[in-house]
């Protein structure tokens, strides 16, 4: 297939959005000033350098005593360490500066975007949100350490420059207004279209990057559609178009490095040939040549900086723009202003009441509709239905990721809504039917339950979860990298290490989304036998995929396009629910359906 690179970053419509990074840069008052400091003394010291040469010139090289050509070179000297140094200050604060503010910023943004409900993500590609917080964040890196840096050493230099030369002779300094924008526009024009170049060529690094981690992610797939030809050549295709635009890139640079020397050097040129006409013709000394030489060159070499990092900082205003967009989205789920406490003392007693829901990218479908069912501390409650029914829409509701539209669902007689969104998930323990493992040790990932618990308390939870001895047989145990989403590990040792992390939680409810369904028959046993483990003396509801679990359920809840169909345990649902005896042969086999009541005719 044809590859398409992305759009580029937009500028921003003002520089307005610019002014929010203030509140970053406040803490860190005492650095700026400090640099300020640095930047007016290495400028001051910047601009005496062409009148150290202009003296030079002009008494150095016209007395024969050597200890005053010393003294003169020794000012000179001086005046460049003078500039070194503070030059060096300078810029190692602004640096940091913004280094330190774009740091505070991306972990501000973190903060926020991981506490978003899924509602956000449902209406959010996670790739934009994650560009905003790495590229975006990148460009204002950009503007608030060497950009800012860039732009006041360049308007300072540029001014006093200006000044200076008006001083020198201001004769002279009329044909360099007269030809720096002959300089400038063609340098201007040229530098922007290299750095649109630049740009392009890292993000076509950038795209060979993410399609080369996407494969490699996905090899086991590719190699099993013996795909790799067609993959191999996308990536070519990738590479080729990044060589494309790195010679395109080269040949802009080439042709900007030839039109900025010849016309800065030319310009030089033509002043020069003005200037020796007045030495010649006694208005104006070699020194103050020299001296008008320089500044002409400073005047230029500032106004060109700044050309070019002005589009640097409306690409930062935009990137500003965005960020701000995301920080001022408020995730619909946050607590109440005066939430109400759960019980000190966990019941694990839990309520649906009448619950009404439409998740919000499915506004015209009820993905729960007048739903009430009611569980006791300590039940354990079976959910069985078809695709879609609701059933892990019950789940969602309950660790309130979403809020329903009318009704009220209750944790030990609290509703959930008035309660703190973080106390009512510490009430709960889930064990997903696709665990999620983190690029951490066995170790980290298990304490992910309890992030204070001790080593001990982890292999406990380990044992209990039948996952301690595959993890001892690792190479480094439990401090073993796990790989990324787990990829060290078989479907059964992932099932059983989120056993082992709500085992080390110890919520008093537990939700399974049943983990069994995808294992083989040993990986299945081991998984049941913790499972079961993790049941004891607490309330669990379950999702259920199989049979055991169905059986061992105190109460089944069956439930069809979002309704509650029925309640009752398996014989009673077999005989009196058509659904119900339905999916009991679909999903658990007919022999295995009808094999409570053959037992009981039996005996």
């Amino acid at each position: 297939m044809a590859y398409e690179p992305p759009p580029d970053r937009p500028k921003g419509r003002s520089l307005k959005p610019l002014r929010a990074l203030w509140p970053y840069i406040r803490p860190y008052t005492g650095t700026l000033i400090l640099a300020m400091i640095a930047l007016l003394v290495a400028s001051g010291a910047f601009l005496a350098i062409p009148l150290v040469v202009g003296n030079v010139i002009d008494y150095g090289f016209t007395t024969d005593d050597a200890e005053i050509v010393d003294q003169y070179f020794i000012y000179f000297f001086g005046v460049a360490i003078l500039f070194g140094l503070f030059a060096a200050a300078r810029a190692y604060l602004v640096n940091w500066l913004g280094e330190r503010v774009v740091a505070d910023l991306r972990d501000e943004s973190y903060r926020h975007i991981i506490r978003m409900d899924p509602a956000f993500f449902e209406v959010t590609k996670t790739g934009e949100v994650l560009s905003r917080l790495t590229t975006d964040t990148t460009l204002i890196q950009s503007i608030s350490g060497v950009g800012i840096s860039i732009i006041l050493r360049s308007s300072i230099q540029f001014v006093g420059a200006l000044i200076l030369l008006a001083i020198t002779n201001f004769r002279l300094m009329g044909l360099i207004l007269v030809l720096v924008p002959g300089i400038l526009v063609p340098i201007i024009l040229i530098g922007r279209w290299v750095r649109r170049l630049s740009r392009a060529t890292q993000d076509r690094i950038a795209d060979a990057s993410g399609m080369a981690g996407e494969s490699i992610n996905a090899v086991q797939t590719i190699q099993a559609f013996t795909a790799e030809e067609a993959e191999s050549r996308r990536f070519s295709d990738v590479v080729e178009l990044g060589f494309t635009t790195a010679v395109r890139r080269i040949r802009a640079r080439a042709l900007f490095s030839t039109v900025a020397t010849t016309c800065l050097f030319g310009a030089l040129i033509i002043v020069l040939w003005v200037g020796a006409r007045a030495v010649l013709d006694g208005n104006m000394t070699g020194g103050e040549l020299g001296t008008f030489v320089l500044y002409a060159m400073f005047v230029a070499l500032s106004a060109a900086a700044l050309s070019e990092v002005w589009g640097e900082v409306q690409r930062a205003a935009g990137a500003m723009e965005r960020l701000l967009e995301l920080l001022d989205t408020q995730p619909d789920i946050r607590p109440p202003v005066n939430p109400i406490a759960l019980p000190a003392r966990a019941q694990g007693s839990v309520e649906f009441d009448q619950v009404l829901f439409h998740y919000p990218s499915r506004p015209e479908l009820a993905a729960l509709d007048r739903v009430s069912v009611s569980v006791s501390p300590g039940e354990k409650v079976a959910i069985v239905g078809p695709s879609g029914a609701g059933k892990t829409t019950m789940f969602q509701l309950l660790m309130r990721f979403y809020d329903p539209q009318s009704g009220h669902i209750r944790i030990d007689g609290v509703d959930v809504a008035k309660a703190d969104p973080v106390a009512v998930r510490g009430r709960l323990g889930i064990v997903p039917q696709e665990t999620v493992i983190f690029g951490a040790t066995a170790r980290e990932n298990i304490r992910f339950g309890r992030p204070g618990a001790t080593d001990a308390e982890v292999e406990a939870a380990a044992r209990a979860a039948a996952a301690h001895d595959f993890i001892t047989a690792l190479p480094d145990g439990y401090d073993s990298f796990l790989g990324e989403r787990g990829t060290r590990l078989s479907g059964g040792q992932r099932q059983r290490i989120a056993i082992a992390r709500a085992i080390l939680k110890d919520p008093p409810i537990l939700l399974l989304d049943e983990a069994t369904s995808s294992l083989d028959a040993e990986s299945e046993r081991l998984v049941q036998e913790a499972l079961e483990f993790l049941e004891r003396d607490r309330t669990t509801l379950v999702i259920a995929h199989r049979l055991a679990t169905v059986l061992q359920a105190d109460r089944i809840v069956v439930m069809d396009r979002g309704r509650v169909v029925d309640i009752g345990s398996h014989d009673e649902l077999v005989k009196r629910d058509p659904l119900y005896a339905r999916l009991a042969e679909l999903q658990f086999g007919a022999g295995e359906a009808d094999a409570p009541n053959r037992q009981a005719a039996g005996a």
